[in-house]
């Protein structure tokens, strides 16, 4: 009996010690589901690059299906039957039905294609940041948060001299951007140095 008052006892002080401390609020959980619908939206509208990491399956055929192979340089891939794919450029939508219609007929009666993106290509942070360099991008990404993936802003970083560069500009122009500008995959993010 002395034991489980002595438990009830030590559960009254610790309750009352975190009601004085006030209540803990705790942050909202990222919902996994809606992380997934933002990624299977951006996507399906996302033109594939250098650099990406897909998936290829054909559904019942093993020999055809490719597990995380990286696009080159020139934005191809290798792949059976078909040889040299060019992808630079194309959704994953557009790429299913190239590889669907290059196996109908020639090979398969009725292929079944999915593609999928394992890692998107980076995006380069560099300037008045902790840990500067090349980071895999993720949809829904904004300069404030590629800051922090990359260690957060430096103290004297100047929030109102930030720039991008985008990957498809061929001037290679830096443009002014602010926190919550969206960061593409292959863009270059300049934190420069505030001098006040």
């Amino acid at each position: 009996m002395r034991f489980f008052l002595g438990i009830a006892w030590f559960l009254m002080l610790f309750l009352s010690a975190a009601h004085a401390e006030g209540p803990v609020v705790a942050e909202p959980a990222r919902d996994p589901i809606d992380e997934q619908v933002l990624a299977a939206n951006y996507a399906s509208s996302y033109k594939q690059g250098a650099g990406d990491l897909i998936t290829i399956v054909v559904f019942g055929e093993a020999d055809l299906s490719k597990e995380k192979i990286r696009l080159t340089d020139a934005g191809t891939v290798p792949y059976p039957v078909l040889g040299e794919i060019q992808i630079l450029g194309l959704t994953v939508g557009d790429l299913e039905r190239k590889i669907t219609d290059g196996l109908r007929g020639r090979y398969l009666v009725n292929p079944r294609v999915s593609v999928q993106i394992e890692e998107y290509r980076p995006f380069y942070i560099n300037g008045m940041v902790y840990k500067p360099g090349g980071y895999p991008f993720q949809p829904g990404l904004t300069v404030r948060k590629a800051a922090s993936i990359a260690g957060g802003f430096r103290e004297r970083a100047s929030l109102q001299k930030l720039f991008i560069i985008r990957e498809g500009d061929p001037a290679q122009r830096p443009q002014k951007v602010d926190l919550n500008t969206q960061v593409n995959p292959g863009d270059i993010i300049t934190v420069e140095e505030s001098f006040f």
